[in-house]
């Protein structure tokens, strides 16, 4: 009876696990039998390459803005003066270079805001 009983209670949780599953999304899948069966959704962390590029041309873009705003002698002064700074400022410092897109983009948009 204790046997049955524990067999019992493995089904439940199973079961629960797979209704949890379940209830965060799920893609109905056609076996070749015709059973329709559904398939949780995987839980992974997905961020699309749009969203990447999107990104990281937004980050060229600020610091073209910040070049083409200040000019190159007093970013660059500013960069200096955070590259003496903590290991963290060191590396802000080493992202916020002027580097040869930044340069470009600086450019083009220069004369738009001064």
């Amino acid at each position: 009876m204790t046997e049955s009983h524990a067999m019992f209670d493995k089904r439940l949780k199973s079961l629960d696990r797979k209704h949890q599953a379940l209830a965060r999304g799920y893609t109905p899948r056609v076996r070749d039998d015709g059973l329709i069966v559904l398939k949780p959704r995987r839980r992974g962390f997905s961020i699309s390459p749009r969203a990447v590029l999107m990104a990281v041309a937004g980050f060229f873009l600020f610091k073209a803005l910040m070049v083409a705003s200040l000019g190159t002698t007093t970013y660059d002064a500013r960069v200096d003066r955070l590259a003496i700074g903590t290991p963290i400022e060191q590396g802000g410092a080493w992202v916020m270079q002027i580097d040869p897109v930044t340069q470009f983009v600086a450019g083009q948009i220069g004369p738009y805001i001064r």
